[in-house]
């Protein structure tokens, strides 16, 4: 694993990388701590339902 403290998350293997890991394209991150890149899943879906209930945000008010 990366020595310095980078660590992403995989999104083709699923797994914690370190720097040499898969392209950026394929990855979250970084994060400070493996266990905080092993998260990154939960961590998306956490603000994803955040923003879909964000009351300041509102579809029907957007033109097209």
């Amino acid at each position: 694993m990366s020595d310095d403290g980078d660590y992403w998350f995989c999104l083709k293997h699923h797994t914690v990388e370190g720097r040499d890991g898969c392209r950026n394209a394929d990855r979250l991150g970084p994060y400070a701590t493996a266990e905080e890149a092993g998260r990154a899943l939960e961590k998306v879906e956490e603000r994803n339902e955040e923003w879909d209930n964000d009351p300041n945000w509102n579809d029907e008010n957007l033109e097209d």
